[in-house]
């Protein structure tokens, strides 16, 4: 599955900031848990931020194989970056897919320009995997909505400016706009996790918080079918950040063990290591060609397109564990360190078996496709 010129070009200007500007970067804010705001500003010069947004409002208006392209390589340089990015594009894509003029003028163009962040709120304490059983609710009350209630896993939690917020109303789940600065909304402190620790994750809540009715993005009950068809263009994304992850690991594998040497040559030369990096280099290769047909049938508006999307999301991410896991075995005691580079990318490798559905989801998807 070739790319052609243009997304062959936009792959490798994006591989080439990530490594020379993002990587660098990684470790000291994994450890700091920093967002680097600096790369955020960079990415609205590289019109990055507008990536998903039509060309009449300043964006880019990529289809979805760039997309996949630029999630890749950015998730190359630091998932924590690739994953903000992809989540204001979430948000974009709901204000641009599902806004009338008025929305798209009112939000979109200074959003292109990576200010204000964009937050996509969906998961709850008490609904995750299932997020019909969300209780945060949206009141009409005159010309406004009053919302109340609590989101949690909330990617650019703390640096959003614009929040798309699904709540239940008496017709159902239903799609707002709030903004960052609404009376009543309070973000809650970092999530301590695991890894992706440079991602900005919080808890939000809303009490009370009073929006203008023009702020619904959707018809009240039809904003759970806008979140699910956003989704499969996002899980597209989410795999392609698993298949630039597992490349690092690959990368920094195949260049370690050239150099270590046991038993006076190169542990490349021995087979169990040669075999290990044959199984490594196929499940990247297989998850970015999973990935990249996804992309095709998603800009197609293929049938097939949320199958597909599920298949490489669960490819790409459990792969991304395995080839991060043999990344560590293959270091060795220097792979168990920091230092080594690699923990890291086992730690960050986890969260894409679970965000924008997990495992178990994906597999209910692709099964229930193939019972249909």
């Amino acid at each position: 599955m070739e790319l052609t010129p243009e997304q062959a070009a936009v792959r490798d200007a994006v591989r080439e900031y990530a490594v020379e500007e993002v990587q660098p970067l990684a470790r000291e804010c994994d450890e700091e848990e920093r967002f680097p705001e600096e790369v955020w500003d960079d990415l609205a010069d590289l019109d990055l931020t507008g990536l998903t947004t039509p060309e009449e409002y300043g964006g880019y208006d990529a289809d979805p194989v760039t997309y996949a392209v630029v999630n890749e390589q950015l998730a190359y340089g630091m998932l924590a970056v690739a994953t903000a990015l992809s989540v204001h594009c979430l948000a974009t894509s709901c204000i641009a897919e599902f806004g009338d003029a008025d929305q798209h003028e009112r939000w979109l163009p200074e959003m292109v320009d990576g200010r204000p962040v964009g937050a996509f709120c969906l998961s709850e304490p008490g609904a995750g995997s299932n997020p019909a059983e969300m209780t945060t609710r949206a009141e009409r009350d005159r010309n406004a909505y009053v919302l109340d209630g609590d989101k949690q896993w909330i990617t650019n939690g703390r640096r959003a400016g614009v929040y798309i917020v699904f709540a239940e109303t008496d017709a159902g789940v239903t799609q707002f706009v709030v903004p960052g600065d609404a009376d009543g909304l309070r973000v809650g402190d970092p999530e301590d996790k695991l890894g992706l620790r440079a991602s900005d994750t919080t808890g939000l809540t809303f009490d009370g918080v009073r929006i203008p009715a023009e702020n619904r993005l959707t018809e009240e009950g039809k904003g759970l079918s806008a979140a699910l068809s956003v989704l499969t263009g996002g899980r597209v994304g989410i795999a392609a950040q698993s298949v630039g992850l597992a490349q690092d690991a690959l990368d920094r594998t195949v260049e370690y063990v050239g150099e270590r040497e046991q038993f006076d040559r190169p542990i490349a030369e021995f087979q169990a290591v040669r075999h290990t990096l044959a199984e490594m280099a196929t499940t990247v290769q297989s998850a970015r060609l999973l990935t990249r047909d996804a992309a095709r049938k998603r800009a197609a508006d293929h049938e097939d397109a949320p199958r597909a999307a599920s298949m490489a999301k669960y490819a790409a991410s459990e792969g991304a564990m395995d080839v991060t896991s043999d990344a560590i075995q293959l270091h060795g005691g220097y792979g168990y360190t920091s230092e080594g580079g690699v923990e890291r990318l086992y730690r960050d490798a986890k969260i894409t078996t679970i965000y924008e559905g997990t495992t178990q989801i994906q597999k209910t998807i692709i099964a229930r496709e193939l019972l249909d």
